[in-house]
């Protein structure tokens, strides 16, 4: 893939956030380390658009459980620092004192020192939380084109959403003229709805280096959430040049497809953008030669499928499986390193690294963390559901645990 590259962009990533609504995939790891789709992470999407899109001076801000995403950026995500390339990992540096990113822009308040050091002349700030691809520097081109202070990149929703994200009226040009931060009035969501859908931020941003250091320094004088949505944005438009960036008007070379990008903030959303991987012509298309989804790669035998009975219908088998006789699996997601033994059955569920099934189990709308094991002859499902965390008819087994018939018997789960 040939691309050009922008030495003069900063990118700074945000990949401090709990994600509690994901509990209990995050009961141990950030939300950006939670494994997707088979063999990525969650923030392999964010670095894959960056790198593909020629933007390779990088800082992943970490906080809440970060040694798993630590770990994986490490092993998987080295870029040449002799040519001035980098993924930089950046824990907090507590340097306004003994506190906690007190918000999303907070998070780069107390991180200025990169932009400082390194000077370039836009700063683009990420969510590493969604799952998307996108041609970043198309937005940067348009930033640039319209001689903006700072650009949002939106996309257009149904009302009914619109709570949940800020949202925004443009003018005949692009420029942002109003902006509500997850509004919860009916009233006032009906005056931002235009052709019944409402433009929503996605919170990604791309800002002139000399405006984001004086707004970010002007916010940390005063009493406010430090937040992008909440406080910058709307302060912002009332003096600078604000534009919106239309993602559904991006496209990506090799791809035929609409834009994606999908929010996969609790276990039902996760569960839902996984699914989609198994329709027939997926939204997603993780195939396209010229815009890979970079992850771990490890040297992992081929899956091997053993015995002459075993049906295999809409579903992905990773590397480095192993897959007895008699079993069955329908549309489900097998992550590398799974031994599903002789006759189990396995269906509308996402098997993640290293689990063991044993025997005659029974898998039914589940999610199962790394390492899980499955006793012989035990069966998850919703029949068994007060026994196990369940979201929204979604069972989610935590990483490493071990489910045997004590199990179905206790008056609650294990890992509580």
């Amino acid at each position: 893939m040939k691309t050009s590259l922008f030495t003069n962009v900063l990118a700074m990533v945000l990949a401090g956030g709990e994600g509690t609504r994901l509990f209990p995939l995050t009961k141990e790891r950030c939300k950006p380390a939670v494994p997707f789709g088979s063999r990525y992470r969650i923030i392999d999407f964010v670095l894959s658009n960056l790198i593909n899109s020629g933007i390779l001076k990088i800082n992943v801000l970490t906080q809440y459980k970060a040694h798993s995403l630590i770990k994986h950026i490490q092993t998987n995500w080295e870029l040449n620092y002799k040519f001035g390339f980098y993924v930089n990992i950046v824990p907090p540096q507590m340097r306004i004192g003994k506190i906690w990113f007190r918000g999303t822009a907070d998070a780069i308040y107390q991180n200025l020192n990169l932009v400082f050091d390194e000077q370039p002349d836009y700063v683009i700030i990420l969510s590493s939380d969604h799952i998307y691809t996108m041609d970043i520097k198309h937005m940067i081109e348009y930033h640039i084109s319209k001689e903006a202070d700072i650009t949002v990149a939106t996309f257009p929703i149904d009302p009914s959403e619109a709570s949940r994200f800020g949202i925004m009226k443009i003018d005949s040009d692009g420029r942002i003229i109003s902006f509500s931060e997850k509004p919860k009035d009916p009233e006032t969501i009906q005056e931002y709805t235009i052709n019944n859908k409402v433009l929503a931020s996605m919170g990604n941003y791309v800002f002139n280096r000399d405006v984001l250091i004086e707004i970010l320094e002007q916010d940390a004088l005063k009493d406010t959430s430090h937040d992008f949505g909440k406080n910058i944005i709307p302060e912002s438009i009332k003096k600078h040049r604000v534009y919106s960036y239309s993602f559904e008007k991006t496209n990506i070379i090799g791809s035929d497809k609409p834009p994606y990008w999908r929010d996969v903030g609790t276990i039902k959303s996760f569960f839902d953008a996984n699914m989609e991987l198994l329709q027939p012509d997926p939204p997603i298309d993780l195939y396209n030669p010229y815009w890979p989804i970079y992850s771990s790669y490890t040297a992992l035998p081929a899956a091997r499928i053993m015995g002459e009975n075993v049906n295999i219908q809409n579903s992905i088998i990773s590397e480095g499986c192993i897959i007895e006789n008699n079993t069955v699996i329908k549309n489900s997601i097998i992550f590398p390193k799974c031994y599903i033994k002789n006759n189990s059955y396995i269906e509308n569920s996402i098997i993640m690294d290293g689990c063991i099934i044993k025997p005659h189990s029974i898998i039914i709308n589940s999610i199962l963390d790394k390492g899980v094991i499955i006793e012989e002859g035990i069966e998850i499902s919703l029949k068994y559901q007060e026994k196990f965390f369940v979201s929204e008819d979604i069972i989610v087994i935590p990483k490493g645990q071990i489910v045997d018939k004590n199990t179905l018997i206790q008056e609650k789960p294990v890992y509580f």
